[in-house]
């Protein structure tokens, strides 16, 4: 592939990265890395800790944050957003009733319009139907 530079050719192979995925961490592992850098007393060994599971202290912080706040206390990390509100039982069927209401209005307009066409025709062919004078 050939790449211009400042009007000079350069001869060189372009790298394509894939697109990165932010990492995610379990909430057991995040216990564990928090245990282990309450054991490091030494300095550098916090240090050291984190280089060797590529992580970034801010990565300790936000866990200690989430701990005090209850969110490593079970065996999964708890959803974010708002809550999905439970529906209750009488929902579906009332979901039911509202669409069978709603398909039995929408017949009962094309009944009153298919009577309403009857009666127009009725009376135009009474009009046509009436006394006849002698040509034909």
């Amino acid at each position: 592939m050939t790449v211009v530079m400042a009007e000079t050719q350069v001869q060189g192979e372009v790298e394509v990265v894939a697109k990165a995925q932010r990492r995610r961490f379990t909430v057991a592992y995040k216990r564990r890395i928090l245990q282990e850098a309450a054991r490091c007393s030494q300095p550098g060994e916090l240090g050291a800790l984190l280089r060797r599971e590529g992580l970034y202290s801010s990565h300790l912080a936000a866990w200690r944050a989430a701990r005090v706040r209850g969110e490593l206390a079970g065996d999964e990390a708890k959803r974010r957003g708002p809550k999905p509100q439970p529906s209750p039982p009488e929902a579906k069927r009332i979901a039911q009733l509202e669409h069978e209401n709603r398909r039995l209005r929408a017949r009962a307009e094309r009944a009153e319009a298919l009577v309403e066409v009857q009666k127009k025709l009725s009376a135009l062919l009474q009009q046509d139907d009436g006394p006849r004078t002698g040509r034909s």
